[in-house]
């Protein structure tokens, strides 16, 4: 996922036993309520010794991941992963999420599959279709129709399934013998048995979410709508009528899989204060143009108030979108941090 622009250490079957018996509520539906789990993501890394410090404070305050992105003028994606997982000894890594339109599958298998031998099995691995054209203009990559994107994903996937459950490639078979390699492989499992580590897609318009619901375990919404008529990546604020719509879509094309699937929500601002009511027509005002106050309460991107209110708010957002697993951005790792105490306090 991305810093949008507004306009207007757990074993490998973690997520098999967090599933067990966990169908998450949304909508218009009740149902048992899946255990929680916490990411912050990176925007920078400006030295060593601060990223590192970084990660191990996230893990000590009681996150659960730490994702990097894939935007040109960011770090790469995956070295910061391998740092985050021997900076610490549980927190699980992960990319929220990789423009696929900048991999080749094979490419990328290689990287996913030393990353994951690296940490550990830690890796989890979120994909989405790419939205940013100027990046694309700026790498000498073709931009290409969304249905074309979306395609390349689910090409994407379909090749990441055939490399990992292969035995490596046959005409490198004759080094591997001669020198006793191994075949490079994740050694992760996914909740499905299919080999390599968990799938994220991220997205919010129906190819995408159709696919998520399909092929992932977890699906991501940033919440962050492409403006109508405005440049590629350019983006409104999706309101809670819209997340729970989203919600309902995917739990359409889910159908009985939608029990098994974990909902990630990236939380776009949190804005710790004892007025809640009184900070938002500020913030509707400077940040979320087209918003009205009461809109900017509601949305579950936002998470707004003292910490026992955003505490409420994670727990009525999980009972009434299904959103157990929440990001928030680096610069509210910190200020997030007490909530997740609270959480687990009680």
């Amino acid at each position: 996922m991305t810093r949008p622009r507004y306009r207007a250490g757990r074993p490998p079957d973690f997520r098999r036993e967090q599933r067990a018996g966990a169908g998450a509520a949304g909508p218009g539906q009740t149902g048992g309520m899946r255990d929680f789990r916490f990411s912050c993501n990176v925007f920078a890394i400006r030295s060593q010794a601060e990223f590192t410090g970084y990660c191990t404070a996230a893990e000590e305050s009681g996150y659960d991941v730490v994702f990097t992105t894939d935007h040109l003028g960011s770090p790469a994606p995956f070295p910061p992963l391998v740092a985050a997982a021997a900076a610490t000894r549980r927190l699980r890594v992960g990319t929220l999420v990789l423009n696929v339109g900048f991999w080749n599958p094979h490419l990328l298998a290689r990287e996913v599959a030393t990353v994951d031998l690296l940490t550990g099995g830690r890796l989890e691995l979120g994909l989405g279709a790419g939205h940013m054209k100027w990046e694309y203009d700026a790498a000498g990559i073709a931009w290409r129709p969304f249905a074309e994107r979306a395609g390349h994903l689910a090409a994407t996937l379909d090749e990441l399934d055939r490399l990992f459950g292969s035995e490596g490639y046959p005409d490198g078979a004759p080094g591997r013998e001669f020198f006793g390699l191994p075949v490079q492989a994740p050694v992760q499992r996914r909740a499905s048995g299919r080999p390599g580590p968990p799938i994220i897609i991220g997205g919010t318009g129906d190819r995408i979410l159709a696919l998520a619901a399909r092929r992932a375990d977890t699906v991501a919404l940033a919440g962050a709508v492409q403006a109508p008529g405005q440049p590629p990546g350019t983006f409104r604020m999706a309101s809670a009528d819209e997340a729970a719509e989203r919600v309902r879509f995917i739990r359409e094309q889910a159908g009985e899989r939608f029990a098994d699937l974990e909902l990630n929500v990236l939380v776009q601002a949190v804005v710790v204060t004892d007025d809640r009511r009184a900070a938002a027509p500020q913030l509707a005002a400077e940040r979320f143009p087209g918003f009205t106050p009461e809109q900017v309460l509601d949305t579950p991107f936002l998470l707004i108030g003292t910490i026992d209110e955003i505490a409420e708010q994670v727990l009525e957002r999980r009972q009434r979108y299904g959103f157990s697993f929440l990001t928030v951005h680096e610069p509210f790792m910190r200020a997030f941090a007490p909530v997740i105490g609270r959480l687990r306090a009680g």
